[in-house]
């Protein structure tokens, strides 16, 4: 069996900037109460004035770059794993998207629903299929654009204010030294939450005519509901637990953490967690101030971002974990 290794990174973040105070024009909302709460500065929208950006071909940006840097070609790419709450398309989803714009051979693409914590289950699943042989190189992909969807209103900046669009990609392939590369993956879920953090219409459940034929000016189905005081206390033990889970598996201790990337949910979780560990601020990668919630493509961009700094480097532990809806959550342990 083989190991599966990162060798190339890319993000991609649109270029319209949206600081706190600029949501003041659609809400009851202060840079202070926001900062406060999530410690977001400012998070990039699409402009769909200025910007013909999708989820779809701002995954297709990332990657560009992370199959350049991994010295391989879009030829080279056995399959493309695809994670995404905000597809372009209710179907087909994001990965037949990316493999058509690449100009790809035929091969397979797989999407990934499973929000905040799509990119550690793409992660674990492109590392299965590496490990097993079936494949050589896989492109994996977290793209979101959740600025689209967003309720702006005071009614909705709970939840609005938080979230952010972009992608993160990376290329995996087969390494035959055991001791780099992707060492375990871990993943849980509990469906018992599913609508504390939710999006239920328009869908199978709460359909279009449905929705139309209410016209209900306080219908807010359509739009994300989250309950973000249970969300909060739930997100600080399944991240500990995931941390914990990954570490044990592999016989290591929280002083071998070189670099821990949680999903970018919010700055006071990841801070929690970081106390909790002990761990330094040069041991712990945050990038939410500037991108705010970027959902699956948080950990790629905030990995991606991390290496260019050189603040990961051969040889480190890193330490991926995430907790989102469903609720799902996860950790991935590497040797870089």
């Amino acid at each position: 069996m083989y190991n599966s290794r990162i060798i190339g990174l890319g993000k991609y973040v649109p270029e319209n900037v949206v600081t706190n105070n600029d949501l003041k024009q659609w809400m009851d909302t202060s840079d202070e109460w926001i900062q406060e709460r999530t410690g977001i500065k400012e998070r990039r929208w699409i402009d769909p004035e200025t910007s013909d950006d999708t989820t779809s071909s701002m995954g297709v940006k990332a990657a560009k770059i992370a199959i350049e840097r991994a010295g391989v070609t879009k030829d080279d790419i056995d399959f493309v794993i695809f994670a995404t709450l905000s597809p372009d398309m209710y179907f087909p989803g994001g990965g037949v998207r990316v493999q058509d714009m690449l100009d790809m051979p035929t091969i397979g693409a797989l999407d990934i629903r499973n929000q905040c914590s799509g990119f550690i289950y793409a992660l674990s699943v492109a590392d299965q299929f590496i490990k097993t042989g079936m494949y050589k190189n896989i492109l994996v992909i977290g793209s979101e654009n959740h600025s689209g969807g967003l309720e702006r209103s005071t009614r909705g900046r709970g939840v609005t204010v938080i979230f952010g669009d972009g992608a993160g990609a990376a290329v995996l392939a087969r390494e035959e030294d055991s001791t780099k590369g992707i060492l375990s993956s871990h993943l849980h879920s509990e469906g018992a939450h599913a609508k504390e953090l939710a999006l239920e219409g328009p869908s199978t459940g709460r359909w279009v005519d449905t929705i139309m034929e209410e016209n209900d000016p306080d219908d807010t189905s359509y739009y994300p509901h989250m309950n973000g005081q249970f969300v909060f206390k739930h997100a600080v033990v399944r991240f500990s637990e995931a941390i914990i889970e990954g570490l044990s598996a592999n016989n290591l201790k929280k002083e071998d953490i070189d670099m821990l990337i949680p999903h970018q949910a919010n700055l006071r979780i990841s801070q929690f967690i970081q106390k909790k560990f002990n761990l330094r601020d040069d041991q712990v990668y945050n990038n939410i101030m500037r991108y705010g919630n970027t959902t699956a493509a948080s950990i790629p961009i905030a990995l991606t971002e991390a290496w260019e700094e050189g603040k990961v480097n051969e040889g480190d532990t890193v330490v991926l974990a995430a907790f989102g809806s469903g609720f799902t959550w996860g950790s991935v342990v590497m040797r870089w």
